[in-house]
């Protein structure tokens, strides 16, 4: 669907052409009717003069064009002819038309009447007839004829200039719909920057910060943000209470199989079902507490207090397997994620990666101009080629000679997806095994739920 700023352009454009051609071809027509007439009425002035000229002259038509000076009208198929018609059907003519004549009108009517017809060179001409009687009783047909050459170069000229005057009004027109649009939807961009940055800030809007037209929407959009801050953390609370309650009886039955275990019982499949219990609870928990939170969580982790606290906590795990850890994060780092959200992720792969690695692993974050990039490398054997989409799967493991329950990626992956955030597993070009790259954008989007994919 078209956005409103570009309805508003397009319906502004519209109208503005619409009305411009109306315009122009009202304006046009009223024009060249303006100026047709007064080339009649120039004629109908030069119609006068002949019959003026012919009053005085009747007696001898001859002398007709020593009363009538016009060089034109010396000048063969100059444009500008008269011609008399005598009451015994003599023609008279001015030395224009040479050897031709003019078509009288059908039935020489005694008004006034203008035509345009073909002239003596074959070019269009407008002809002015009228059959008069002078005060002798004669009856003498009366034509005067200019060619129309003159008045289409006028009408084009004309054009031309309306042409590049509605031209100019147009794109006029076009910057004040573009204005006009900008400034009347300016509100609602403000209403839109506001709350993205209001949300962050955990803060309302302000109603008479905008027209009283959006004022009611903008007390709707503080109340829908104070409901959806209350569900987010009443949800949160509730996952963080389950998860308090689930602690206790499952130490509980860890403790009791322990016992069982000390007294020379088997207890390594309960162990590992319950492992995948606790693992799957992980989960779980950790899937409620990214929906209720994600990309809608209006909070900032600083990263790089989080990567100092794992590092010292691996380092010394590390330091008892004589393996390396080694840490590189950009000062001052934060990103769009809970703390115990972003932490979590770090910690299933760190441990991953501690498990698998042969001497050395490496974490670094570092920041880019779309967001945060953390990559942790291993050297250990890393994930054969092909088979990174199998182990991306819940609870999919491609070896079972290290304990573990398989979920570790699957959690850090559902976390990840609720920030709009992207884990890819490849192979580390600096230690040779398992690299897991993780992308955080810095702006905030929501990411439907899907297929983990390598």
């Amino acid at each position: 669907m078209l956005s409103l700023r570009r309805r508003a352009m397009i319906g502004g454009a519209l109208s503005a052409m619409a009305s411009i051609l109306v315009g122009a071809f009202v304006l046009l027509s009223s024009i060249e009717n303006n100026v047709l007439d007064r080339f009649d009425r120039a004629l109908a002035d030069r119609h006068s003069q002949l019959v003026v000229a012919l009053s005085t002259t009747a007696n001898d038509p001859t002398r007709l064009a020593e009363r009538v000076y016009d060089p034109a009208y010396t000048t063969p198929y100059s444009g500008r002819y008269w011609q008399i018609t005598s009451p015994d059907a003599q023609i008279f003519t001015s030395t224009s038309m040479f050897d031709a004549a003019l078509k009288e009108p059908f039935g020489a009517p005694s008004t006034l009447t203008r035509r345009s017809i073909m002239g003596p060179a074959g070019e269009p001409i407008r002809a002015v007839y009228q059959k008069i009687t002078l005060e002798d009783g004669s009856a003498w047909g009366v034509s005067v004829a200019e060619s129309l050459a003159a008045l289409t170069a006028e009408r084009q000229q004309t054009r031309r200039s309306l042409l590049l005057a509605f031209v100019l009004v147009g794109l006029l027109g076009l910057a004040g719909a573009f204005l006009q649009t900008t400034t009347i939807l300016h509100p609602l961009d403000k209403l839109r920057r506001d709350v993205a940055k209001r949300w962050e800030q955990d803060e309302d809007l302000t109603t008479a910060d905008y027209p009283e037209e959006v004022a009611p929407l903008v007390d709707d959009i503080n109340e829908l943000l104070a409901r959806n801050r209350d569900i987010i953390a009443r949800a949160r609370r509730q996952a963080a209470d389950l998860a308090h309650a689930l602690k206790t009886p499952t130490a509980i039955l860890r403790n009791e199989l322990a016992l069982l275990a000390a007294q020379n019982h088997d207890m390594e499949a309960s162990f590992e079902a319950l492992d995948r219990v606790d693992a799957q609870l992980g989960r779980s928990l950790a899937r409620m507490r990214a929906a209720n939170s994600g990309a809608a969580a209006n909070i900032r982790t600083d990263l790089s207090n989080s990567v100092a606290r794992f590092t010292r906590l691996f380092t010394s795990m590390a330091e008892r397997d004589g393996k390396t850890v080694r840490t590189s994060c950009a000062p001052s780092l934060s990103i769009r994620m809970d703390q115990q959200d972003i932490e979590e992720v770090i910690g299933n792969l760190l441990d991953n990666a501690l498990k698998w690695c042969n001497s050395e692993i490496s974490l670094t974050a570092q920041k880019w101009d779309e967001g945060v990039e953390i990559l942790i490398e291993d050297d250990g054997p890393g994930i054969p080629e092909g088979q990174e989409r199998e182990a991306l799967k819940s609870g999919g493991r491609l070896d079972s000679s290290k304990p573990g329950t398989g979920l570790g990626l699957a959690i850090a992956i559902d976390l990840l997806q609720a920030y709009g955030a992207e884990l890819n597993l490849e192979k580390s070009a600096k230690l040779g095994g398992l690299a897991v790259r993780i992308f955080i954008p810095g702006k905030l989007r929501t990411v439907a739920p899907q297929k983990a994919a390598a």
